[in-house]
């Protein structure tokens, strides 16, 4: 055999390698186009879902109605955000299929769509109705990313933003990619918790107590335009009116982090001794709050919510008759 003979048949046994590559790849990974373009999870009955688990590996989240409130269940049945669960609902709903593989078990680790507590396992939702009936099972996988054009502002190499995943719907045989990354669809107890809080208005007096007692203050106002007093000032001590000014309108707006699932040891909180702040406001609510340690960036807290509400409205001295059932139902609704 001479050196031009050699080099034909070394081409040729590459070129038979590469197709014999392509036809093996092709073996686990079979496009079909059956089902794009249809929903996702067909005719899904989001009214009937009463129980939303995610779980990925030793991670766990449930999100079960109880009560017809939407609730979650490690921590404590704390009540959840509706309009996050509503929302994954009836994104779902309405997701459909870009495309479908037929995938080999051997591949199905590379587009994470195993379940287990390895790396590459996916998220396993699972979605049941009251009665704890399974009615879609979902298993999603890896997500596609497409690259910017932008350089990063960082340096380094750009790996791309999410732009769909790699789903699995329950025994399915084959594998389905979709337009949605679905990215907080993750089980963090956290993440679902209603976040909207208690909210302080038209604050009538102040009181921090500390468990140094000579660190305690208190501050009153006798209308909502008067200017603040601090009680039991000393004859030497002037208020500091812009330090003042900034707690005019304290816990207007607050919020919170996490919940904790169980009654944790209030030595272990600091709740043992805590810092009390009570804040009292023109519409007769008293808001206590108890302060206990700081763990990272964040505080352990109790709160207790009163109201001393008078059950009739005392007329004006001039008031005239034709203004009592205006004013009546005025009242009545505030009350409310």
């Amino acid at each position: 055999m001479n050196r031009k003979q050699f080099a034909i048949l070394l081409v040729l046994v590459v070129v038979i390698g590469a197709l014999g590559l392509v036809l093996s790849r092709h073996e686990k990974f079979k496009p079909t186009t059956g089902s794009v373009g249809k929903k996702l999870l067909g005719d899904f009955p989001v009214n009937d879902v009463a129980h939303f688990s995610i779980n990925h590996g030793t991670n766990v989240v449930n999100l079960v109605k109880k009560d017809e409130l939407w609730r979650v269940r490690e921590r404590g049945d704390y009540p959840a955000n509706y309009n996050e669960i509503s929302d994954v609902l009836l994104k779902l709903r309405d997701l459909k299929i870009v495309q479908t593989e037929q995938v080999g078990a051997s591949q199905l680790p590379r587009l994470e769509l195993t379940q287990g507590t390895a790396t590459d396992s996916g998220t396993l939702v699972e979605f049941r109705d009251a009665g704890g009936k399974a009615i879609r099972t979902l298993l999603l996988g890896k997500k596609q990313t497409r690259k910017s054009n932008q350089p990063s502002p960082f340096g380094g190499q750009d790996e791309g933003f999410p732009v769909g995943r790699w789903v699995k719907v329950g025994d399915a045989k084959d594998v389905a990619l979709i337009s949605e990354p679905l990215s907080n669809i993750e089980p963090k107890p956290e993440q679902w918790l209603n976040k909207d809080f208690f909210k302080v208005e038209r604050v009538r007096s102040i009181a921090v107590d500390f468990p140094n007692a000579t660190n305690s203050w208190k501050l009153t106002r006798e209308t909502e335009s008067a200017e603040w007093k601090l009680s039991n000032i000393k004859t030497n001590e002037q208020l500091d009116s812009g330090t003042v000014s900034s707690v005019s309108n304290p816990l207007s707006s607050p919020t919170f982090n996490d919940v904790l699932a169980s009654n944790a040891p209030p030595e272990t909180t600091g709740l043992d001794k805590p810092t009390v702040a009570t804040l009292e406001t023109f519409d007769n609510f008293t808001c206590t709050v108890k302060v206990g340690k700081k763990s990272d960036d964040n505080y352990f807290l109790t709160m207790t919510l009163n109201a001393d509400l008078p059950k009739a409205r005392t007329p004006g001295k001039d008031e005239k008759p034709e203004d009592k059932a205006k004013l009546d139902k005025e009242f009545q609704d505030k009350q409310k």
